[in-house]
């Protein structure tokens, strides 16, 4: 995660650097090329022109060489040091040398200046920049020339350079806040991102923990109870014996069929191929045939198609509640599933005559996994459900799950669908 952060945060300031010094190279081969025209077309000794144009030329490859690295460093990286100091001292003499030679090389001013700024610490570079713009009255005077004339210039190219030294470093000490900015948008970006895998992870495997549970370990424990019930009841009743080995196998088809469609995140088998009403009371016949139970399946109000969410909720709610009641209703002997169907929501009342339990503990109804009654809660709260449970010890339990569910536009319950 660091790789990322450095390449896509902290390194936007390098890049925005390069692509800037772009134009400053074309500035660079602007002033030269104007220099040098200028010094070719003004009057005077030959000789010293080309000795002129020579040292402007030699600052070309100087640039390339050694300033160049030195002027992308940051203001935070630059000091006084050798490099520095001895790219300063050799530009500042073949300046010199070009304007001794030709009064036209102070024209190079216009790109010495600016390369001496960017290449020393604020202070040094202004010091630097100020005696290269006294450099060309100092000749004037050397060579017997009026300096006076030129003094003013001299004056105001060192004001501009001082301005022009505070401009770029104010410049500069921008565009570093605004890279830290960016860096460390990139870092919250990054840490988003991770916490929304992290919570995406989470939330996978609470859907997977709970397909689970509802399919394959409650397929599982029937297995489990039917075949030792087929081993207790192999020699006295071997019919009796013969259907629970019957029933194993449906329950592990049924098993392996939900597995298979929990993984591939589809609609279970059971809502595929019948309705909602019909699927419950299957999972009703199936406790009944189980354990020998006595189970009434009822629908209130007009039956319909409800959104294939909310028929996934009660589905599994319906398996979860009856499963709890197979595990822990000690001394249960009827069990009510109730669905009824409101205008704007469907309700699933599973209610047996056990044991009970304290609600407050709720540990009865719970897998040593605690997977029960809590991921019943967790199913309809994804879709603006609650589901609740009513027991006491010794007056049986009631759990019930409410979730919104309009009709469904353009869609008629299959025929026989409200009579489960």
């Amino acid at each position: 995660m660091r790789t990322y952060t450095q390449g896509n945060g902290e390194g936007h300031a390098p890049e925005a650097r390069n692509r800037w010094f772009g134009l400053w190279d074309g500035y660079f081969a602007v002033s030269y090329a104007v220099t040098t025209v200028l010094l070719f077309t003004t009057g005077g000794d030959p000789l010293r022109r080309a000795l002129a144009i020579g040292a402007l030329t030699l600052a070309i490859p100087w640039y390339a060489a050694l300033g160049r690295g030195l002027m992308l460093q940051s203001p935070a990286g630059r000091t006084a040091g050798p490099r520095h100091l001895t790219f300063a001292a050799g530009l500042f003499l073949l300046f010199a040398t070009a304007t001794a030679c030709a009064v036209g090389g102070s024209f190079a001013l216009f790109a010495v200046v600016p390369m001496l700024i960017m290449s020393l610490p604020t202070a040094p570079a202004v010091a630097t920049a100020s005696l290269a713009n006294l450099t060309p009255p100092a000749l004037v005077w050397l060579t017997g020339g009026d300096w006076r004339a030129v003094l003013p210039l001299a004056l105001l190219g060192i004001a501009l350079s001082v301005l022009l030294g505070q401009w770029i470093t104010k410049v500069v000490r921008q565009s570093r806040e605004r890279g830290e900015l960016i860096a460390e948008l990139h870092r919250s970006r990054e840490q988003l991102a991770e916490m929304s895998r992290q919570a995406g992870v989470a939330a996978e495997r609470e859907r997977l923990a709970r397909e689970i549970h509802d399919t394959l370990a409650q397929g599982l424990t029937s297995i489990i109870t039917l075949v030792q019930a087929a081993e207790s009841e192999l020699a006295s009743q071997p019919e009796l014996a013969a259907r629970h080995l019957a029933l194993t196998g449906r329950v592990a088809r049924e098993s392996l069929a939900e597995a298979r469609d929990f993984v591939a995140a589809r609609t279970p088998p059971a809502l595929r191929e019948s309705s909602l009403a019909r699927a419950i009371r299957r999972q009703a016949d199936a406790l009944s045939e189980q354990t020998g139970l006595t189970v009434r399946c009822t629908v209130e109000g007009t039956d319909r198609p409800v959104p294939m969410p909310a028929a996934v909720v009660l589905l599994r709610s319906a398996q979860e509640s009856l499963a709890n009641v197979r595990k822990h209703a000690d001394g249960a002997r009827t069990v009510a599933v109730t669905l009824t169907y409101e205008p704007h929501a469907v309700r699933l009342t599973v209610t047996d005559d056990g044991a009970g339990f304290a609600v407050a503990q709720e540990q009865p109804h719970q897998d040593h996994a605690g997977y029960g009654l809590r991921g019943m809660r967790a199913r309809a709260a994804e879709i603006d459900g609650h589901a609740t449970v009513d027991s006491r010890p010794g007056r049986g339990t009631t759990v019930t799950i409410t979730v919104p569910a309009d009709p469904v536009a353009g869609q008629e319950p299959a025929d026989g669908a409200g009579e489960p």
